[in-house]
């Protein structure tokens, strides 16, 4: 059998899609790209389905990206640019949804993680979640929609102090800045308080709530379409930087980084 980086349940009209990898973080790696991206696109024309839950299992919702992978692709033009396209359906398929998607982070939540997270229209987190976009801090620009999702969600001024640092924001903050819509105590209410949140909106009339959705997520979609292409050019251009090397292995050997700009 293959491996597998998430998997999908039925519950009625609610989907429920689960990364599946604690092991490796569920890290955003190419497997839970393509795997996210299908589930996904099938869900969007699915026709019974009135709500969707993305829930994660471990500690972590979600470390972002695999540090493998960048590796690899700064020795590799094409896969650079592999990466960035990979990303740019990933976040289009979220954000294109006509169901409402409700996620529910029992843990952390970085970099491409916490992007995801952004995207969707809920956010149920336990107090002892936190969120980061943390591609400054290992060389690389958040193209793949933090730039448009982080000023967005948590203020334009907000916004662009975390990604200039990728200082975490810890859940409470985070719900103060209207970056979480739930609270609940401990990891474990997550996902029941996230399905139970999901089979609410898919009870109410499904014309209504996904053409409100539309009329909600226009401006997004505009303003990722207006700083997308830009955002996604800039990061494979760092991920071909020397910066890029030096700050994943200032991270694995946890020292601070010696930086060039190159």
């Amino acid at each position: 059998m293959s491996e597998q980086a998430l998997s999908t349940e039925l519950d009625g009209p609610v989907a429920v899609i689960t990364l599946t990898r604690p092991e490796v973080l569920n890290r955003l790696d190419a497997l839970a790209h393509a795997g996210l991206i299908r589930e996904l696109t099938s869900l969007a024309q699915d026709t019974e389905i009135r709500a969707i839950v993305l829930g994660s299992t471990g500690k972590v919702f979600s470390a972002g990206g695999d540090f493998a992978l960048m590796r690899e692709a700064h020795d590799d033009p094409r896969m650079r640019h592999e990466l960035v396209d990979d990303a740019r359906a990933l976040l289009t398929a979220l954000l294109s949804l006509p169901q409402p998607i409700v996620v529910g982070m029992q843990g952390a939540a970085i970099g491409l993680g916490a992007t995801i997270v952004l995207g969707c229209d809920a956010v149920v987190a336990a107090r002892t979640a936190q969120i980061a976009d943390s591609h400054v801090n290992i060389g690389l620009v958040a193209g793949d929609g933090g730039a448009a999702l982080w000023p967005a969600v948590a203020g334009v001024l907000r916004g662009r102090r975390h990604l200039l640092t990728g200082d975490p924001l810890d859940a409470e903050t985070a719900y103060q800045l209207g970056m979480i819509t739930d609270l609940v105590d401990t990891p474990d209410e997550v996902m029941p308080a996230a399905i139970e949140l999901a089979r609410r909106i898919a009870a109410l009339p499904p014309l209504a709530v996904q053409l409100t959705k539309r009329v909600l997520v226009r401006g997004l979609l505009q303003r990722v379409g207006e700083v997308g292409d830009l955002g996604l050019a800039y990061e494979e251009l760092t991920l071909g930087s020397d910066d890029l090397l030096e700050g994943i292995a200032a991270l694995k050997e946890r020292r601070p980084g010696v930086f060039t700009g190159r």
